[in-house]
């Protein structure tokens, strides 16, 4: 029935099989097609492809975004989702995860001193807020360093305090797990793109939920702007760039908003996690990957914002933000396409013509297909992608606005 090719393939193994074709696609689609979660979390509803909302219309006509989610803060109900499991890069969004495991290892006050080392393992590319061996700073000034300006030198310095990468990569991934964050897998504290390192709507609004119980996480999230140390008495300020908490870049400040993280690389796209409070709710948005570039990931989060205090004040709920296992959390059962229920005949098709999230055909040549057919959808996405954002590829990873360092001006 198949080609030599593919009866070769049936030779390999599958996980041979998704390495060969991993290493021919670009990380995130490698990524999300090598995904397969075997269990629901939040619901069963939230493991569809597509649109998810009941009980309320009019949600914005625009959104563009491959995955978003919208849900109630306190309540934990998810108000309405579009593929809300799909597996995608984070980008600098993956920093939440970092802070929830790292944020309460050291006191504000605490003070280091840089060394070399701190520094020598940041990618190339990097978004950095400048700082500098030799150079003594607090932790408060390193998590004004993350959060403000997404610093991935910030971010290594905290690692190296906190016992080296390696150490901090195995506990947010335990983190994640504890979160109940299961599409989620840390390559690198920073979130700068690796092989292999995703994340997904749904997981990235449970790190917002959790951070924002912590005083500090939320000081950190909603600041605006701060002074940071440029060596012996002289500083610069730095400002956030979550535009709708600033109003930069031609966008208006969100009314309410309390944070929390953005994030950008030309391979992940923009990605956004924001939260905003009005009359008493606070409502927790994430926007992953639009189509367009620049502005539309803050447009789209403040379009579906409005729809939660608006027409989705008669959501019924499509699933739940759970809650952690540490807290009580119930674990999740088998998802659909899992084993425990793919002989109950769950055809794992996908309503928006991409790779499911979190399903694959089995064996070897259904891989194959499966693998080409998510190749080209992709490969359809980004030309669509790359040509209505072009002028925000030439950004670094958290939007491309100029900062003050101590030494001068770099891109970010």
């Amino acid at each position: 029935m198949y080609g030599p090719g593919v009866r070769e393939c049936s030779r390999l193994s599958r996980r041979a099989v998704l390495g060969l074709t991993a290493a021919a696609l670009p990380l995130s689609t490698a990524a999300e097609a090598a995904a397969a979660p075997s269990t629901v979390i939040g619901g069963e509803r939230l493991a569809r492809t597509g649109v998810q909302v009941r009980g309320a219309s009019r949600l914005p006509a625009k959104l563009t975004a491959r995955s978003w989610l919208i849900a109630d803060a306190d309540s934990g109900e998810v108000l309405a989702a579009s593929n809300a499991h799909r597996r995608l890069a984070p980008a600098s969004t993956l920093k939440m995860l970092f802070a929830d495991a790292v944020l309460q290892q050291f006191g504000r006050t605490e003070r280091y001193t840089v060394k070399d080392a701190d520094l020598a393992d940041i990618p190339a590319g990097s978004s950095l807020v400048g700082i500098k061996p030799g150079i003594t700073y607090t932790v408060e000034q390193l998590w004004q360093g993350v959060f403000l300006r997404s610093g991935n030198d910030a971010v290594h310095v905290l690692s190296h305090m906190n016992g080296g990468i390696a150490k901090t990569v195995a506990e947010m991934q335990a983190k994640a797990e504890d979160l109940q964050a299961l599409d989620t897998h840390v390559v690198s504290p920073d979130g700068f793109d690796h092989p292999g390192q995703i994340s997904s709507a749904y997981d990235l609004t449970l790190f917002a939920r959790h951070g924002l119980k912590n005083a500090d996480f939320r000081g950190y999230c909603g600041t605006r702007t701060a002074d940071f140390p440029a060596g012996g008495k002289k500083t610069f300020q730095i400002q956030n760039t979550d535009r709708l908490l600033t109003g930069a870049w031609g966008l208006k400040t969100y009314d309410g908003l309390i944070g929390v993280k953005n994030g950008y690389t030309s391979n992940a796209g923009n990605t956004f996690t924001g939260a905003a409070t009005r009359g008493g709710r606070t409502l927790l948005v994430t926007v992953m990957h639009p189509a367009e570039g620049s502005n539309a990931v803050y447009e789209q989060t403040a379009a579906l914002l409005d729809w939660g205090f608006g027409y989705g004040r008669t959501a019924q709920a499509v699933g739940m933000l759970v809650d952690p296992l540490s807290e009580g959390g119930a674990k999740a059962g088998p998802a659909p396409g899992s084993k425990a229920t793919r002989a109950a005949g769950d055809s794992g098709s996908s309503s928006d013509g991409g790779p499911s999230a979190g399903r694959l055909v089995e064996g070897a040549g259904g891989t194959v297909l499966l693998l080409a057919a998510a190749g080209a959808w992709a490969a359809k996405r980004r030309r669509r992608a790359v040509a209505a954002a072009a002028p925000a590829e030439a950004e670094a990873e958290t939007g491309g606005e100029p900062t003050e360092t101590g030494s001068g001006r770099h891109r970010r």
